[in-house]
């Protein structure tokens, strides 16, 4: 039978290059692009039928900030797909990303260069904004929305003798201190991306611990420093010319850090490579990173994350409140 595979954030940068290595390996797929733009979304389908004309490639309208967007796009799906093998969380965006220079250049002479290369780590702040939904946007579009999506899909990734996978991508931004239970969605905080991503890898463990015995089980990973378009955003003011000089300082901090992936292709490893694995197999704490060595080979690397159970199942809890909550504003805007 076709594998039906379903990738939100699908029509650009490390999604549009999981796609194109999909079907690249396999020939029996069902491939649904979930995008928020609907424009994009067939370029992007259009670009893969070039490569791969007999392709099956669908699109599926969803903005993962958006609530009823949300519920209208899984409604689709579910009358599309009986079954669903693999759903990829993968869209996600950086707003508005403010970039200290001043921490930027300490961090040029520090011991943490490599970390703040890798993770942004302290020299990477965003203003959030609020959604029509009155939801923190960083929070519904990266980790809030994906787990609405997942609860109504229940039916077409829980099925009896039938294993799903669940594939997060996360950051290896994601960090613990930037993350406050209490403040789930970040209002209070300047680093509403990091926050989302580590609350992503608390609730990938939430969902292990929930629906592995229905046969559907959630991993993470982290493509590593890839230039995309989220990438460029964090400086926009900088020239192009000025990016493609840095390329080589990049390469060489490869030779001594390997989560430099660089390109989308090398930064989807991870999301290509678990689609390959018996998900019962794999280890609900760790987090998969892309890799890619001095010389341009790409390898997985398995990291534990920097997480617990008690807080897993504490987001787990709120999140479903938030579930309650938001389900009941939207029954009564109908009515």
């Amino acid at each position: 039978m076709n594998k039906v595979v379903l990738v939100t954030g699908a029509n650009s940068g490390i999604g549009l290059a999981l796609c194109e290595r999909l079907l690249q390996d396999t020939e029996s797929l069902q491939l649904c692009l979930a995008c928020r733009n609907m424009q994009r979304a067939q370029a992007a389908r259009s670009a893969l039928l070039t490569s791969h004309p007999s392709a099956q490639v669908a699109l599926l309208q969803m903005d993962t900030s958006s609530i009823s967007s949300v519920l209208a796009a899984a409604q689709e799906v579910k009358l599309r797909y009986n079954r669903l093998d693999c759903l990829y969380l993968n869209a996600g965006i950086m707003p508005n990303p403010q970039f200290d220079v001043n921490a930027f250049f300490k961090g040029l002479f520090s011991s943490g260069i490599i970390t703040m290369f890798t993770t942004g780590q302290g020299i990477l702040t965003q203003k959030d904004c609020v959604t029509a939904d009155s939801l923190q946007e960083v929070f519904a579009t990266n980790l809030f929305g994906h787990f609405l999506l997942i609860r109504e899909l229940e039916p077409v990734l829980c099925d009896a003798g039938h294993t799903s996978q669940l594939i997060w991508t996360s950051s290896s931004n994601a960090h613990r201190p930037a993350f406050n239970l209490e403040d789930m969605q970040h209002q209070r905080g300047t680093q509403p991306y990091s926050s989302s991503k580590y609350a992503s890898d608390l609730l990938s463990l939430a969902l292990n611990t929930h629906h592995n015995k229905q046969g559907l089980y959630s991993s993470v990973i982290c493509p590593g420093f890839v230039m995309t378009n989220m990438t460029y955003g964090i400086l926009p003011s900088f020239p192009a010319f000025l990016w493609t000089l840095l390329m080589p300082v990049f390469w060489l901090i490869r030779m001594f850090c390997n989560n430099f992936t660089l390109n989308p292709y090398n930064g989807s490893e991870a999301l290509f490579w678990l689609f390959k694995q018996k998900p019962e197999s794999l280890d609900p704490q760790a987090k998969y990173h892309s890799s890619t060595s001095g010389l341009g080979n790409n390898y997985i690397q398995p990291r534990k994350m920097d997480i617990d159970l008690e807080t897993s199942e504490a987001l787990y809890e709120q999140l479903l409140h938030l579930e309650s909550e938001v389900r009941k504003k939207l029954k009564g805007k109908q009515k």
